[in-house]
């Protein structure tokens, strides 16, 4: 029996695999390669990185730290948990008993409707932005596009208002979706509205191109606004709680609702931050190490 199951190989889990290891505990780590992290070309709002990391080239590295300290991380993706007399049962491959559970399962972007192959060409050449608090400060004063309606879509442009005056609400559908004091808003703001549906053309030389209701427009990055589905299956699957975003509820210390099971990165309300998911994973390793000494007294031999 492991002492604890890590599932998910982002920022996170690997920060916490990392901590529980150097607190002499076996623990497993299931990496789906699905984080979010690995998808982004150059971060710079990163701390120690002067000039920028790449998201795989971070993870590489914190992959390679993680298994110089003896992590067993498995190339897996986890279908089952459930509770048992002594922990919980991990389903994979193989099932794997474990007296605890780190939740770092992060959420996934819903995508506009853009092929796979140009979405991942325009992610990479940072034309398709999904974080405006990562990267706001490289489209300064640049033409840029939010594609999405409604509430979500206003508040990301009023986000990215500060960085550039150049920006264009698209929206996905044939309406807007805009209340008349957002529209007001908006206008008040400078900001040029369209509408749906969007069509995404190419992206290449440094632009995005997209058409809407036959007119074509090119950006130099567009921000889908869309939202995000949290993977929060497992957590529900044993009872834990969740919140109406479906966000897994935790307490100070990254402990859910379920004796056992700790939840910290993306999956938890909150900044959806490298830095933040990291500094929740110290805390959800920590607290792992101290609720099992409690149990049974970690003395070394």
């Amino acid at each position: 029996m492991h002492d604890c199951a890590v599932i998910g190989g982002g920022p996170a889990g690997l920060t916490a695999a990392i901590y529980l290891a150097r607190y002499h505990l076996s623990v497993a780590v299931f990496d789906d390669d699905t984080s979010r992290a690995a998808s982004i070309p150059m971060s710079h709002n990163h701390a120690g990185f002067p000039d920028g990391i790449n998201g795989r080239d971070l993870l590489n590295r914190m992959r390679t730290q993680a298994l110089r300290h003896g992590v067993d991380i498995r190339a897996e993706k986890v279908t089952e948990l459930h509770r048992t007399n002594n922990g919980f049962r991990v389903l994979s491959h193989e099932p794997l008993d474990v007296r605890s559970v780190l939740l770092a399962t992060g959420v996934v972007n819903r995508r506009p409707a853009i092929s796979a192959e140009l979405h991942d060409t325009a992610v990479s050449a940072g034309l398709v932005r999904y974080c405006p608090v990562c990267d706001g400060f490289e489209i300064t004063d640049k033409p840029i596009a939010v594609i999405g309606s409604g509430s979500r879509a206003f508040k990301e442009v009023v986000f990215l208002r500060s960085y550039t005056k150049n920006l264009t609400l698209v929206s996905d559908v044939a309406e807007h979706g805009l209340s008349a004091e957002e529209a007001a808003r908006l206008e008040e703001l400078g900001v040029a509205v369209r509408t749906g549906p969007v069509e995404f053309v190419s992206a290449d030389g440094g632009a995005i191109e997209i058409t809407a209701r036959g007119q074509r427009f090119s950006f130099a990055a567009v921000y889908p606004a869309l939202g995000s589905d949290v993977r929060s299956h497992l957590a529900e699957m044993v009872g834990a709680e969740l919140s109406d975003e479906g966000c897994v509820t935790v307490d100070a210390h990254q402990r859910t609702t379920v004796v056992g099971l700790y939840a910290a990165g993306d999956v938890v309300i909150g900044l959806d931050q490298i830095s933040n998911a990291m500094g929740q994973a110290g805390v959800a390793a920590t607290s792992i190490r101290n609720d099992l000494c409690d149990s049974m007294p970690l003395i070394r031999p």
